[in-house]
């Protein structure tokens, strides 16, 4: 199983939109894109404009066909013209 942590911080303004298209694309994520096994939303404890996606996933190669998908590239975009700070992103593996 690969783990995908993306840590995203949103101009205060624009948290709220954020949440909008996580929530309309959580769903389409992970029923139609394969070895998506789960989609979790965390809001950091000290700065509310502050969240982390983490996203479970069957292999590298399901991760980096979602990534190469044409929903990413047409969603991705979106989500980063609301960003205050350029995102960061890991992808980590079992021991």
């Amino acid at each position: 199983m690969v783990t995908r942590v993306v840590k995203m911080t949103f101009r205060p303004e624009q948290a709220e939109n954020f949440l909008k298209i996580f929530y309309n694309t959580q769903r389409v994520i992970i029923h139609q894109f394969e070895g998506c096994l789960k989609l979790e939303l965390l809001r950091d404890s000290v700065n509310p404009n502050q969240y982390f996606t983490l996203s479970y996933w069957r292999t590298e190669e399901d991760l980096e066909s979602y990534r190469k998908s044409a929903y990413f590239r047409r969603t991705w975009p979106e989500v980063r013209a609301l960003f205050a700070e350029r995102a960061e992103a890991w992808t980590l593996l079992p021991q």
